[in-house]
């Protein structure tokens, strides 16, 4: 990869995280709204034992990060590696500025809204045929050692992380959650159509 390549996907990594981070915590985390996998964990520790997102996040991606490292070699690692440092940082500049749009007193509009920013932020990091966390080293994982497809493994790590949210959110505060999270899982699956790099096409 030449020098140009690489500021490229680095520019599109950062670019990634930040429609991330901001759909995450302006939509998302305001709104009390949450998302299956990684993301979702990290909303969970946050209201159940105040824990920072970009702090954990951190630690978690780089725990799941490692099992992907043999599998998929040292470039993505690292690359998924610096997107979960981006994130943390990039989510930590805007819980610091606190919200930034006006507040919208509609779960529908802020599931729609939160879906589609974190679906974008997230297609465009796989687009470049890294990761934007550690769910999709730990999903190999599990569909390895199980008769369990890639999708199936999505679909319950996902569910397994809503039902703990019940913990914090009411029932309706789910269900728009499930709308965030079936829109920002569509979003991504567009842009991994074109990208054939990325570990969901590969191990599909």
């Amino acid at each position: 990869m030449s020098s140009r390549q690489t500021i490229e996907k680095i520019g599109f990594i950062l670019l990634g995280t930040i429609v991330l981070s901001f759909g995450f915590y302006n939509f998302y985390f305001l709104n009390h709204i949450t998302e299956g996998g990684v993301l979702g964990f990290l909303l969970l520790l946050k209201n159940l034992f105040g824990v920072h997102p970009s702090m954990a996040s951190i630690i978690i991606d780089f725990s799941l990060l490692l099992l992907g490292y043999r599998i998929f070699g040292k470039e993505f690692f690292l690359y998924s590696l610096f997107a979960s440092f981006a994130f943390s940082i990039t989510y930590g500049i805007f819980e610091n500025i606190g919200p930034i749009l006006p507040a919208i007193n509609n779960s529908l509009i802020n599931a729609i809204l939160g879906g589609l920013f974190v679906g974008v932020g997230c297609g465009i990091i796989v687009n470049t045929g890294c990761s934007s966390g550690g769910d999709d080293a730990l999903a190999l994982v599990i569909a390895k050692k199980t008769s369990l497809s890639i999708t199936k493994v999505y679909i319950l790590m996902d569910g397994i992380i809503l039902l703990l949210s019940l913990t914090y959110l009411s029932a309706d505060a789910i269900f728009y959650s499930m709308i965030a999270s079936t829109l920002s899982g569509k979003i991504i699956d567009l842009f991994l159509a074109h990208t054939k790099g990325s570990l969901r096409l590969i191990t599909a």
